[in-house]
């Protein structure tokens, strides 16, 4: 519900009944309230926040309150309110409304009046001189007028970590985790999400507050995020397609078998797909198979009277490989063989978790094969996107983290000949 009290200015008990009425007894999704106040002796420009709280408490369940001030003399309601505040822009030539603030002067009004708290973040690995995160998630924090820092915390140990000045900082916010770190860190966290707990690994850590203001540490992993959004977009259609229409099985080709191979089969299966495992280390794969479900192939290779390889699991389930997800590192310098390129009417996804460098063995192969691919840039910035909303609680700056990532990630002219 919404109500405008428009040139005179009510008392407190007359504004809480407002919210109230507006909260229609818990049935509205939301309400907003907009006050008259005639000075600001009294501090009155906090009315229609004070009001909103005090609603709040009285409301079950309680309605998000959007709480303001008309004109000029009500400004600072606009830096108080806490969601949905009109704003304008540093670019319109005037303000749609006496009172308007832009997006910068808001934030900046909070930072002053000790409402934001400046957070602490960081990427938390070994040997990572090489990650776009710090770059990209600064720079998603600067794109919403975040006061917040990321940094690179580089050690041997998560021990290192924990006992360190950043993770026990008041203003610890949370962080990501990279290798060799996914595994190591759930210990020390208090909860695992859904997803974390499936995939068996951490890659990012958010810090929340519990009623009594207690630390609450909560494991989640993107990974799996990062590579769904893409692949869904590409291939999504086509399995529910085949789904309905029966046939054959479809596969997902799962290359490697560490902590991103996990993530990536828990992918596979939130996208309806079989899993076929292949690994230089079988034990390694065998592992994969035996908690997410799926077939381990012995080798790549095509000959349907060799047990246990691609092409006899591909024929005696009469299926198809829809994706193929490598988790091998760049060195391995991977590619496929040439016999699952070779019909042009059924070429797999190819996505390729490394994003650098942006062309490896395997997307240069096929690439020129004619496969849609995704990589391991995009994948970088999708789960990057993911963090950022949960510890922020706003919608990531999807334009800018992909945009500093490419700057990051793109080949310059020397790499490209």
């Amino acid at each position: 519900g919404s109500h405008h009290v428009v040139g005179t200015q009510v008392s407190m008990d007359e504004a809480v009944n407002l919210y109230l009425q507006c909260g229609i007894q818990g049935r509205a999704h939301g309400t907003k309230v907009v006050l008259s106040i005639l000075s600001n002796e009294d501090n009155d420009d906090a009315l229609a926040y004070e009001a909103s709280l005090a609603a709040a408490r009285l409301q079950d369940p309680e309605v998000p309150n959007i709480s303001l001030i008309l004109g000029e003399i009500g400004s600072y309601s606009r830096i108080l309110n806490p969601r949905f505040t009109p704003v304008t822009h540093e670019c319109l030539p005037s303000v749609a409304a006496p009172g308007q603030l832009t997006a910068a002067e808001i934030m900046a009004g909070k930072l002053l009046m000790k409402q934001l708290a400046v957070e602490r973040y960081g990427i938390l690995g070994h040997n990572i001189a090489y990650s776009v995160s710090p770059e990209m998630q600064g720079s998603a924090f600067a794109a919403v007028k975040l006061p917040h820092t990321y940094t690179r915390c580089d050690v041997e140990t998560v021990e290192e970590f924990v006992e360190g000045p950043i993770w026990n900082d008041d203003d610890f916010g949370g962080c990501s985790v990279t290798i060799p770190h996914k595994q190591n860190i759930i210990p020390h966290l208090d909860v695992l999400t859904d997803a974390a707990k499936e995939i068996g690994s951490v890659n990012t850590v958010i810090v929340k507050k519990d009623k009594k203001g207690t630390r609450v540490l909560i494991g989640d992993n993107t990974d799996w995020k990062g590579m769904y959004n893409p692949l869904q977009r590409l291939v999504g259609d086509d399995v529910a397609k085949g789904k309905k229409e029966g046939g054959g099985k479809q596969y997902a080709l799962i290359l490697g078998g560490g902590g991103t191979a996990r993530a990536a089969a828990y992918t596979a299966a939130k996208l309806g797909l079989e899993r076929i495992y292949w690994n230089r280390t079988p034990e390694k794969a065998a592992d994969l198979a035996k908690e997410f479900g799926g077939i381990v192939a012995g080798n790549l290779g095509n000959n349907a009277e060799v047990e246990g390889s691609l092409g006899a699991i591909l024929a005696q389930e009469e299926g198809d490989v829809k994706v193929v997800i490598s988790t091998l590192p760049k060195a391995a310098e991977f590619t496929l063989p040439e016999w699952m390129l070779a019909d042009a009417a059924s070429l797999p996804v190819v996505l390729d978790v490394n994003y650098k460098p942006y062309n490896t063995p395997l997307l240069l192969q096929v690439v020129e094969k004619g496969c849609n691919v995704v990589r391991g840039s995009e994948m970088l910035w999708e789960q990057g996107a993911g963090q950022f909303e949960l510890w922020t609680g706003r919608t990531a700056p999807y334009g800018v983290m992909k945009k500093v990532v490419l700057e990051n990630c793109l080949p310059g002219e020397e790499e490209e000949k």
